[in-house]
């Protein structure tokens, strides 16, 4: 895997004018399943409220619905959960967005695969 984005990195980087028209042939189950092993452990849930734990109970098949749904753009991320914390020396508070654990772990292919053109 990461072989095939340093050649189009180096691609990229030796001729600009080139255009690349999709990089969803990086997203596949391997790559997704090695991000959710990298996710940390007992973070902050999403609106549905899906742990780490309760989706590697199946995670063979949520990945692969996961690689469908990516691959034929039908996915779509559900709204992530707003918490207000408090700022320091002050009573107002900041807002700050959790997303569910799938959409963590597709940021995370996504970083992955655009992280050498960055």
């Amino acid at each position: 895997m990461e072989t095939k984005l340093l050649r189009i990195a180096e691609l990229a980087k030796s001729e600009p004018e080139m255009k690349f028209t999709s990089l969803a042939h990086l997203l596949n189950e391997q790559s997704l399943t090695q991000c959710h092993h990298e996710l940390p452990n007992k973070k902050a849930t999403g609106v549905n409220g899906t742990t780490k734990e309760q989706y590697s109970e199946n995670l063979e098949e949520n990945i692969k619905d996961l690689v469908s749904r990516l691959k034929s753009k039908s996915y779509r991320p559900v709204p992530v959960r707003r918490m207000y914390i408090p700022k320091l020396n002050s009573t107002k508070k900041r807002p700050l967005g959790i997303p569910e654990h799938e959409d963590k772990n597709c940021t995370k292919r996504h970083y992955k695969n655009t992280k050498y053109y960055l």
